[in-house]
């Protein structure tokens, strides 16, 4: 079995890194909301992936996309991810002030902006997607869908973790281990181009 889609996508992910924020979004929380959040944000972690890994490559037929030039983009995206976390900056995109400031305002954060963008944002869903493509049995659709669980499982045990994780790694380990991450979804991402490149221009191969 092919575990590269997991690596990968744990490298996107990397609840490890979203912890801070789970922090800052739950203060003042009781702990049965603070329950409540992790329990929301995993199964949306692992819905977004799985939603990703069954329909995604017929989002593509729809708007008339070619794998290929989706593999393009999607490498270029997860290689500005992998750049932003070799700057201990999360993979996914940023939150924005107003986002921020709107989060405070809710019930329950787990969702927006926890699990999009910060855990499952646009470089997760295209990785998804391309591994989707790669896939050929029905058992190999199966485990990606199934990495989908491991990515949510993943997420609850930080975050139900996060107040001795944050206190073990502190703010320096966390960023080396985004760090590390970052330099492995780097190569990564260079393997997406690559091969999205060699079909749209088969001179290259």
């Amino acid at each position: 079995m092919d575990f590269k889609p997991l690596v990968t996508l744990l490298a996107i992910v990397n609840p490890l890194a979203i912890v801070p924020f789970f922090i800052h979004y739950t203060q003042g929380f009781s702990s049965a909301q603070r329950k409540r959040t992790i329990l929301i944000a995993s199964f949306s972690a692992f819905a977004v992936i799985a939603t990703c890994a069954i329909v995604g490559l017929q989002v593509l037929e729809f708007f008339n996309i070619s794998l290929a030039s989706f593999q393009v983009g999607g490498g270029m995206l997860l290689l500005t991810s992998a750049l932003a976390m070799l700057n201990a900056q999360p993979a996914e995109a940023k939150v924005t002030q107003n986002e921020v400031d709107d989060a405070g305002t809710k019930t329950s954060i787990a969702v927006v902006p926890l699990t999009i963008p910060l855990l499952t944002g646009p470089a997760t869903m295209s990785t998804v997607v391309i591994y989707a493509d790669q896939a050929q049995t029905f058992l190999q659709h199966a485990a990606l869908v199934g990495y989908g669980v491991v990515i949510g499982l993943a997420t609850a045990v930080c975050f139900t973790l996060a107040k001795p994780i944050a206190r073990a790694l502190g703010q320096t380990g966390i960023n080396v281990m985004t760090r590390l991450m970052g330099l492995i979804l780097a190569a990564l991402a260079v393997e997406v181009m690559a091969a999205g490149l060699t079909k749209l221009f088969p001179a290259l191969g």
